[in-house]
């Protein structure tokens, strides 16, 4: 069994990815399948104890996410470390859509990207083989102040100097 992280821990993976057209193998029957894989064999698949679907990057999350809305895990590829379009269907997926499964990261994940993908919603990371998991899990927290708003739920910078400041004023006409 390999390992990921998930909700900021190192874990063993319980979930098994199967490409199209493969067996069902997954552990205690938790399986990510394919988009297209889904949409084929979707009546025999609802059967299963659990399925996940994986989506290309280059899918338009809002289109499909009536199709995939009740899964417990959608998983999102990044093909090349380059290609962040994986990281707006994240963030479409947890804020316009209000997904609150599992969202996954696979493909070319490496430690660089880990921060990001935390702030963009993902709660469960899958680096690639060569990359550090503790290194990974570390570079969640490696910057401290965020000035935008994100799907992790951090108040930005901007938000929280507001508040403080608007603690501290002196009460009008004192």
């Amino acid at each position: 069994m390999s390992r990921i992280i998930r909700q900021r821990a190192i874990v063993e993976d319980d979930w098994t990815l199967a490409p199209d057209g493969a067996a069902h193998t997954g552990a205690a029957g938790r399986l990510i399948v394919p988009l297209a894989r889904w949409r084929a064999e979707r009546a025999a698949l609802e059967t299963a104890s659990a399925v996940g679907v994986l989506l290309p990057n280059t899918e338009d999350v809002e289109a499909v996410y009536p199709e995939i809305a009740e899964r417990p895990l959608i998983a999102l590829q990044f093909p090349a470390f380059a290609d962040g379009r994986a990281l707006t269907q994240a963030i479409l997926l947890r804020n316009r859509l209000g997904f609150a499964g599992e969202l996954r990261a696979l493909g070319d994940v490496v430690r660089d990207l880990v921060f990001w993908l935390g702030r963009c919603g993902f709660d469960a990371i899958a680096p690639r083989g060569d990359q550090d998991l503790q290194a990974c899990l570390q570079a969640l927290d490696e910057i401290r102040t965020a000035y935008q708003p994100a799907a992790d739920g951090h108040a930005p910078a901007w938000v929280r100097r507001r508040s403080c400041s608007a603690n501290t004023r002196p009460a009008v006409g004192a």
